[in-house]
């Protein structure tokens, strides 16, 4: 009794006898295929060949979504260089913030952002950046790990920037000497863009401007 063969039953048989086509080779030309891409019939090495573009268009696709994230992370990389210059070239330590604040503003084009310190030196205890921060500012900066991004939610905080009213999103970094858990300070930013801040997105980046603020301001604490 004859087993009729299905179409699986060809495929394993086709993959277990590598030698098959070159056997009969006058097969391959012979063997119609339609494209599911143009509706046309053809050979099996014309369908072979048009896989393989199919698969080089991927790739290409692939690669040029590389190139543009290896951009932006050079553009972002070359911005974080700027700002950091900034803080190294920054005159005297009273100068700090100012230089700190400004430089995120101009370099990374955020609309407004600002900073509070507590614990701070004598010399600076009457500084802009000294004013007594609410209770609730230090209680919610200690219970940040990583960086708050997400919906202006009438935080104290948000109500040191200049125009508080207009903020929709907030990016709010606590400042810390390393890994202490004790906090010394806030940076925030605020944007009148509810998406600029939006909340889930990846705070790595505000983690590392935060790390770099926290090590630049250290010289002014108590």
């Amino acid at each position: 009794m004859t087993i009729p063969l299905d179409s699986h039953s060809v495929a394993q048989f086709l993959s277990n006898t590598p030698g098959f086509f070159e056997e009969h080779a006058a097969l391959l030309g012979r063997i119609r295929l339609s494209s599911p891409l143009t509706g046309r019939t053809l050979s099996l090495q014309e369908r072979q060949m048009e896989v393989m573009r199919e698969k080089y268009k991927v790739l290409e696709l692939q690669l040029s979504d590389l190139l543009h994230h290896g951009l932006e992370n050079d553009a972002i990389a070359h911005k974080f260089q700027s700002w950091t210059r900034s803080l190294l070239e920054a005159r005297n330590d009273v100068d700090l913030p100012h230089v700190l604040v400004t430089g995120l503003q101009t370099v990374f084009d955020v609309p407004q952002a600002t900073l509070r310190l507590w614990r701070v030196a004598p010399d600076y205890a009457h500084a802009w950046f000294a004013e007594d921060g609410a209770d609730d500012a230090m209680i919610f900066a200690g219970s940040l790990t990583t960086p708050y991004c997400g919906a202006n939610n009438d935080f104290d905080a948000v109500r040191w920037l200049e125009n508080a009213a207009g903020v929709q999103s907030t990016a709010i970094i606590p400042l810390r000497i390393g890994s202490a858990p004790e906090t010394f300070g806030l940076l925030v930013l605020g944007s009148s863009d509810p998406q600029r801040f939006a909340a889930g997105m990846a705070t790595d980046f505000l983690s590392e401007i935060g790390a770099t603020a926290s090590a630049a301001l250290t010289c002014l604490l108590n």
